[in-house]
């Protein structure tokens, strides 16, 4: 075998092995970046290349890198304690209804930010909560793990909830506006279904009843934060707090809207992104009396590097022939019709993403499906289809998302503890079905609106 087709196959799978791996708790664009450096070192992607890698993940990654920031300005604001203590007033001492307001939570946090961002919210909201309900771990469990499910799946319904998506659309120009069009209908019944299955699965371990809160959430958060003396006391009661945060709420909602609109009329929706990160950005000075600077120091300004060596890894892949080899092993596939080249392209998709993450589980199989020569209709078809395959079929293993490996190293952070055992004993009844419905759903959803 050629050496020029050994480096990218070996740096792929150390890079892969690494990032899954995370030894001491390494940050995951280390070990990616060092593998493209190899990949560059070596000649394998030209300096053509790396421009094109620029323009199709330079806007999706400061698209994501904005709305990560309004989550990082949402937890400046309490809005984190606010939340918590919400679910716990909502929740109305039912165990039961808590799973649901937890569901609708997760899911409407990855449609307003995305999916990593979500995890970034919702998990430390759980677990304010359910310590200060004083929960056993094994009650915890339940509550944390289907919420990070839901959470993570429901980057599927829009394409911006997801960087991965947002590269992916890129590749196959597709609009923001095209993509809810034919996915949010499928892609949300198919989460009702993983939500009610999920519920199924763990009632039994949830408690009927909750204890009684130790103590106000809320209150001593906002005691301990915002002083009059300090000039930055924004809001004094429960009632002001809940009318300032769905403010807040409602301007992240409007301009998730105007993401759409953006694409739309062919905006870059970057710009949007990053006016209304800005806009929050003063908006918080304004009403807090700080500096916007902290919040710079909290954004994950490693998901643009990561981003970037993973697709200089997946070109690298790409110029070695992979892509050659599968479109020659696809085509026959996707040349037996849509419905069944959806399925299995889906599924192939989920198998590689839980063994090698589905960020460049999903980048192959999009590049692989712009070099087949479809009609536009059966390409963003099957390339949704991949997106299933990625953002939910990936969840069957803990490994097989960007967004899981966030969750588990908050949890461990925190000294929680959840085994493979108790993720597989949801995760293997639930996804399977999941997935393979949503194909489903996708399939005659196509076939209805562009019949």
């Amino acid at each position: 075998m050629n050496i020029q087709i050994i480096i990218p196959i070996l740096v792929f799978l150390l890079t892969t092995v690494v990032i899954l791996w995370r030894p001491k708790g390494i940050n995951e664009a280390w070990p990616a970046s060092i593998g493209a450096g190899i990949i560059l070192l070596t000649g394998t992607v030209s300096y053509a290349n790396v421009m094109d890698i620029i323009s199709k993940i330079g806007g999706a990654s400061i698209t994501i890198i904005a709305t990560i920031v309004m989550a990082v300005i949402l937890e400046s604001f309490g809005f984190f304690h606010w939340s918590a203590a919400r679910l716990a007033n909502a929740a109305k001492g039912s165990g039961y209804r808590l799973y649901w307001y937890i569901q609708l939570l997760c899911f409407l946090m990855t449609l307003l930010f995305n999916n990593d961002g979500s995890i970034l919210i919702t998990t430390p909201i759980l677990i304010l909560l359910l310590k200060n309900l004083r929960l056993k771990p094994h009650q915890q469990i339940p509550y944390l793990l289907t919420g990070a499910l839901i959470a993570t799946a429901s980057s599927a319904p829009i394409g911006v909830s997801n960087i991965v998506n947002l590269i992916a659309l890129n590749i196959v120009h597709m609009t923001l506006y095209m993509h809810t069009a034919m996915m949010f209908v499928p892609a949300t019944l198919g989460l009702l279904f993983m939500s009610w299955l999920m519920y199924v699965v763990v009632k039994r371990k949830l408690p009927k009843r909750l204890p009684d809160s130790v103590y106000d959430i809320e209150h001593i958060f906002f005691t301990k934060n915002f002083h009059p003396l300090k000039g930055n006391l924004t809001v004094e009661t429960k009632r002001q707090r809940t009318r300032f945060m769905l403010k807040v709420l409602l301007f992240v909602f409007i301009m998730r809207c105007l993401l759409f609109v953006a694409s739309y009329f062919a905006i870059p929706i970057e710009i949007v992104a990053v006016l209304g990160s800005v806009i929050l950005l003063v908006w918080r000075w304004y009403h807090l009396r700080t500096n916007p600077v902290d919040i710079l120091k909290k954004t994950p300004w490693h998901i643009l590097i990561f981003a970037f060596s993973m697709y200089v890894i997946i070109y690298g892949l790409h110029n070695a022939g992979l892509t050659a080899l599968l479109v020659k092993l696809c085509e026959p596939i996707v040349n037996e019709g849509l419905f069944y080249a959806s399925f299995v392209m889906g599924g192939l998709v989920s198998i590689l993403s839980n063994f090698f993450n589905n960020h460049p589980a999903l980048m192959i199989g999009t590049i692989t499906l712009t070099e087949m020569g479809l009609d536009p209709v059966t390409l963003k078809t099957i390339y949704l289809a991949n997106i299933i395959g990625s953002d939910m079929g990936s969840l069957l293993l803990p490994i097989g998302t960007l967004a899981s490996l966030i969750w588990m190293h908050i949890l461990r952070q925190n000294k929680i503890k959840v085994k493979w055992k108790d993720y597989l004993s949801v995760s293997l009844v639930v996804i399977p079905p999941v997935t393979i419905v949503t194909l489903f759903l996708l399939f005659y959803w196509v076939q209805m609106i562009f019949a």
